[in-house]
């Protein structure tokens, strides 16, 4: 869950990993380029620099020199389930309490989701 007292580049890779997992860039595709990311965002490309580090440490990307990075084979896949592991252990606990002491029907928050 965002938040912000999280650093920046942790809240800029979860941007990408967003756009990631709904498509917006999919496997085999170059990430915005550092800088265009930077401009769009406001923020100091070193810092989105070290936001793509990390997807390059996590093998989450392959590098071509003089090109850019791309989203590796298997990367969406690795990330859902890893905000999956992430939402399962650290939202859904507080969300699961909230609807027991609202006394809210899951069934009918799912049908109302599907609306």
């Amino acid at each position: 869950m965002p938040t912000p007292d999280r650093p920046v580049y942790l809240r800029l890779r979860d941007e990408i990993v967003a756009m990631i997992l709904d498509g917006q860039i999919g496997e085999g595709e170059a990430l915005p380029s550092v800088r265009a990311f930077a401009a769009e965002r406001g923020a100091n490309p070193l810092t989105v620099a070290k936001a793509y580090q990390s997807f390059q440490e996590d093998g989450l990307v392959t590098v071509r020199r003089g090109v850019g990075m791309f989203v590796a084979p298997g990367a969406a896949a690795r990330l859902k389930e890893s905000a999956r592991a992430g939402f399962l252990a650290d939202e859904w606990p507080t969300i699961a309490a909230r609807i027991k002491r609202l006394g809210l029907d899951l069934d009918a928050l799912i049908e109302r989701a599907h609306a």
